[in-house]
């Protein structure tokens, strides 16, 4: 299954004077929603697709008409009646509203990342894994990170949020061997009283170190610079817009 967070405020885009949510904004004639979902369409016939956004009618209306557009079948849907702490909880309480099964694995995906022909990493089998995130080399303090475990080429020694602990920043894509290793790797942070939520949110990464703890197999993949954009923030979304001015001229 393939998850797209949605229920965040996108306060920067509210403070830089946008009136819509960011993953509803037009990218070279597309909304950045469709320029996402659309690089994981080589999946769009094997794998389930969730979203999970604040419960509103014309979010939900919007989504199901950019699904359609794109040819995406029967989306599942989960639509949230208060604001989450962090995308962690946003995905745990989508799980929960769907009643999704156990066994079934889990890719988080980030709704501003676009990622053009996403396939999966034929480097290792994800049926023999417990999870991956997918990384590329970059700087800056303002990503997931990754530190790899020394001597053993792609297992991941130590995630961190917002702390450059290596140059490997992840690219938004979080993959859980199953729904229930990352559902009790989210309660079990919940449960900790010595956890530390980073801005006051949940994220993803950090509840990889509880499953590496637990001696879980957790790799990174790393891809090219090159093979993912980002418009997170009002900065990022418009030089995507210009360079998209500048291919279209």
């Amino acid at each position: 299954m393939i998850v797209f967070p949605m229920a965040g405020q996108s306060l920067r885009f509210q403070n830089a004077g946008y009136k819509k949510p960011k993953f509803m904004l037009e990218l070279g004639g597309k909304s950045v929603l469709h320029h996402v979902v659309e690089g994981f369409s080589a999946l769009f016939q094997s794998e389930e697709f969730m979203f999970i956004f604040q419960n509103d009618p014309k979010i939900r209306s919007f989504v199901m008409g950019e699904c359609e557009r794109l040819g995406l079948p029967d989306p599942l849907t989960a639509g949230l009646d208060q604001p989450t702490r962090g995308q962690a909880e946003t995905v745990f309480l989508g799980l929960e509203r769907t009643s999704t099964g156990d066994a079934e694995p889990l890719t988080i995906f980030n709704v501003d990342t676009l990622r053009p022909g996403f396939c999966y990493p034929a480097t290792f089998d994800l049926m023999l894994i417990d999870g991956y995130l997918e990384v590329f080399k970059g700087s800056g303090d303002g990503w997931s990170f990754v530190r790899p475990r020394a001597g053993d080429g792609g297992r991941v020694a130590e995630t961190a949020e917002k702390n450059p602990i290596s140059d490997l920043c992840c690219t938004g894509l979080y993959h859980f061997r199953s729904a229930k290793l990352f559902a009790e790797a989210f309660r079990a942070a919940c449960d900790d009283p010595g956890w530390q939520l980073v801005n006051g949110e949940y994220y993803v990464a950090p509840l990889y170190n509880r499953l590496i703890a637990d001696g879980a197999d957790i790799r990174y993949h790393l891809i090219g610079e090159n093979e993912v954009e980002f418009c997170g923030t009002p900065a990022q979304y418009e030089q995507l817009q210009r360079r998209q001015e500048t291919d279209d001229a």
